[in-house]
Parts: structure tokens; sequence; C-alpha cells
């Protein structure tokens, strides 16, 4: 009873200061092109609400996938599974990769176009204590490092595939006025297909990437 006490302490704490510090961002104010939506939405603060907890973390890793792009699910058209990502940008389409992981990416265009930005890497903000809790295995630095475990550790599966991510109350994204010193870019990881387009984007300097080390240290001007 006092631990289960304690733990709803912290949580009310976390959702108290989570939402003094973060507002919500509008789909006005963020760029309905897939390259300019995978930087812009560096340093955005990816909020998940589920039975009265809370647990955020900040963007500091993106991928963008156009839809000329062959490593684009959309790349052969719209299917059941992929229709979400012909919805106006920012929306979520929630995908399960090689039957193991969820990816969860956010629709980039506007309606009808089929382009996304996979979210790659979280620092872990709010909620960590509750996440770790699930998942005691992973080190802090770990625990939404990589787009499988950050879906893992703020429980988003395809039931979250289509939600609108600037209105939904379970999953959303906002902000918290730190701005980013500088993003470095590289190609993108893991892929086969269009391997040499340099579509992956980061916060240089952030501990909680993923990837090989010889590509977080390649920077670009922001």
């Amino acid at each position: 009873m006092v631990e289960r006490l304690m733990e709803t302490t912290i949580v009310a704490e976390d959702a108290r200061e989570l939402k003094r510090s973060v507002e919500r961002i509008s789909r006005k104010n963020v760029p309905s092109d897939t390259v300019g939506l995978a930087r812009a939405l560096l340093g955005k603060v990816l909020v998940r609400e589920v039975n009265g907890t809370i647990a955020a973390g900040r963007i500091v890793e993106t991928e963008a996938y156009l839809q000329h792009d062959p490593a684009c699910h959309a790349f052969r058209g719209m299917t059941p599974r992929n229709r979400s990502l012909f919805l106006e940008h920012g929306h979520a389409y929630v995908y399960l990769c090689y039957g193991t992981s969820y990816l969860l990416n956010v629709s980039s265009e506007a309606g009808g176009i089929g382009s996304g930005v996979l979210l790659r890497a979280l620092e872990p903000l709010y909620g960590t204590e509750h996440m770790q809790r699930r998942r005691s295995h992973v080190k802090l630095n770990d625990l939404m490092r990589g787009p499988g475990r950050l879906t893992a550790a703020l429980r988003v599966d395809r039931r979250h595939d289509g939600l609108n991510l600037f209105t939904d109350t379970q999953l959303w994204i906002g902000q918290d006025g730190q701005s980013i010193a500088s993003i470095g870019e590289s190609v993108r990881i893991g892929l086969s297909k269009a391997a040499d387009e340099r579509l992956r984007y980061f916060v240089t300097g952030s501990r909680y990437l993923s990837g090989p080390r010889k590509l977080n240290q390649v920077q670009s001007e922001k």
C-alpha cells in the first residue's frame, strides 16, 4: 500500500510538472514537408498519457521517408497497413517491424501524399521511474535509444496508428521552450534501399542517440 502511494505521488508530480512546462504544438506551426518536419521535431517533447500515468521524452533523432523513396512504406501506393502515412502531416503511423517491435512515425506532407518521419530516439524526461519499473533490465541511457525501445517504454502500439498527434489525449507532441544548438545529419540506419540518402537528423552531442558512433559525429549547419 505504501509503495502504491509513493508511485501515485511520483506520477502526479510528473504530470503537474509536465503540464506546467510543456505546451502542445499546433499543425500550423510545423513544416508540412518531410525533411523540414524531421528537423523541426528535434527538441520537441513526445507525451504519453495512459491510465492516469504520464511519461515523456525529448525527440533527439529522426529519419525522413519521402513518397518517391523506395525505403518508404508508401512507395508502392496506399494499402490498409500504410494509409496513415497519407493523412495530413502530424498523424501517427505505427507498424510492427519484423514481428518484434512497434515503430512510431509521423505523417509529414499534405493529405494524400504518403511520407513520414520515423522517431528513432528520445531523451527520457518524465515518468522515467514508471518506465524503468516496467523495463528494469534496461539502463536509463538506453531506455528510449532506438525506435523499438521508445515505443516499448511509452507502450505505443498499433492501437495508436492514425492518432492526431496535435490534438490527441493519449499521445501528443509539445514543446518546452528548449532550443537545439545544432543538428547533425547522416545516412539512415539499417536500410538496403536508398541507403546512401542523408535523411537522418539528430541533436548533436546527445548521449541518447541510436546507431554507430561514427554516424553521430557527422554534423551539418542548422
